[in-house]
């Protein structure tokens, strides 16, 4: 256990020891004196360069330059898969762009200079007369090429059947989990992952990890499908929420919301090419998994539509409304209504790669009680070139309700800290 890891004096110690929070804060304010040059670099350029439905191996290749407009190094993630959009006669399709084996998963480039980087998908993806876009990437379109790979324009010669005494391919690496493990390829990130702190209270520290898995979904990383299925939206989600006394003796966790979960995402619609259309539906079970007056246990049946629209220059605003009802037994805390409500309101603005600001907004209508809480978070690359691909996150709370056994108890909370999703 954590708590057995880590051990923190009581709360009243003498005035020469060590402070817990000053010494925790140490790292957080080097991070914020750093001089502002840094936040102020101008963005690296992603340009299309080429795209080619026929390539000798079955896959069409996308070939990209990046430019360093600014006067000082940079380094830019180059992430495993990106969405990209074909756009024909037939309609738009969204098809997954995946990092081809001779990129490197980040790529430094000097001032005033360019860097090439190149991604693949399946050519059988292609229709006819396509136009690629990757949003994530800007508002630029390229027509797909029809002819062979750029990196040559001859016609492949066959390859002849291994024999028994050709030397077999190496094995996949004794750390590669994703080798005959189908379940890895459908899992992926769901609620915000990260860790905070700020003093004064008996929660002092929150921690939260999330994950969703597609329940229906490919049992291989290179697996495409052609057509939406109604089972693809299917999925099982689970949220874990800590919050850590530090400043007790021995350091224990006052609460631990489990919150397991299935629901329905329903294909993305663009409109307009500005505008994406959501909807999800679920069930949701929240607990804490303690017995007695300190238990507490709720299941929702919930719906959220939900809205993205382009801000440009990869800037997007995300609204979308919540509403549930309550289901089973609510024996163990039977006035959570007047506190939690029956409505939701979250909406998220800011930047692909930049500063970010997500609310959260809890009413209930009958008794008006509720909560607001608000998390900013900055790349850390952005501050620190060479650091983790972490996010410096604050998260503030103000109402009811933050964690499920003080449900019924008013609270003000502001933390500082690291996240691995934002």
């Amino acid at each position: 256990m954590i708590e057995e890891a880590i051990r923190i004096a009581p709360r009243r110690r003498p005035n020469n020891s060590l402070d817990l929070s000053r010494i925790l804060a140490l790292p957080v304010i080097a991070i914020l004196a750093l001089p502002c040059q840094a936040v102020a670099q101008e963005p690296v350029e992603i340009l299309l360069s080429r795209a080619d439905a026929q390539t000798p191996d079955g896959m069409a290749l996308v070939d990209i330059r990046l430019l360093n407009p600014g006067d000082a190094p940079q380094t830019v993630p180059m992430p495993q898969e990106v969405e990209a959009n074909l756009s024909s006669n037939e309609g738009t399709r969204i098809v997954r762009l995946e990092r081809a084996p001779d990129t490197t998963a980040s790529l430094t480039i000097a001032p005033g200079a360019f860097a090439s980087a190149r991604y693949r998908f399946p050519a059988s993806k292609v229709p006819v007369d396509a136009m690629l876009s990757v949003p994530a990437w800007g508002s630029q379109r390229i027509a797909m090429a029809n002819g062979q790979s750029p990196s040559s324009g001859a016609t492949p010669t066959p390859q002849l059947a291994a024999t028994a005494d050709d030397t077999l391919p190496p094995p996949a690496p004794p750390g590669d989990k994703t080798f005959g493990n189908a379940f890895l390829n459908n899992l992926t990130a769901y609620e915000p992952i990260y860790g905070v702190y700020g003093p004064g209270t008996n929660t002092e520290a929150r921690l939260q990890i999330s994950f969703k898995y597609k329940i229906y979904g490919k049992h291989d990383k290179d697996e495409e499908s052609d057509s939406f299925s109604p089972a693809d939206g299917l999925y099982f989600g689970y949220t874990q929420r800590m919050f850590w006394d530090l400043g007790a003796d021995s350091s224990p966790f006052r609460n631990i919301d489990f919150q397991p979960e299935v629901f329905y995402l329903s294909p993305p619609v663009s409109l307009a090419g500005s505008t994406t259309l959501s909807g999800q539906v679920g069930l949701r079970h929240i607990s804490n998994g303690r017995a007695g007056d300190s238990s507490r246990s709720l299941n929702t049946v919930y719906f959220s539509p939900m809205a993205a629209f382009s801000l440009g220059n990869d800037r997007r605003l995300i609204v979308a409304p919540r509403a549930w009802f309550y289901a089973g037994d609510l024996s163990d805390n039977p006035d959570i209504r007047r506190y939690r409500g029956n409505t939701e309101l979250f909406v998220q603005v800011g930047e692909k790669e930049g500063l970010r600001l997500s609310t959260t907004t809890r009413l209930s209508f009958s008794s008006g009680k509720g909560s607001f809480a608000a998390d900013l978070s900055y790349p850390l690359r952005r501050i620190i070139p060479k650091a983790p691909d972490f996010y410096l996150f604050g998260q503030s709370f103000v109402g009811y309700g933050e964690n499920l056994l003080d449900y019924n108890v008013h609270t003000t909370r502001f933390r500082i800290g690291l996240a691995m999703v934002r």
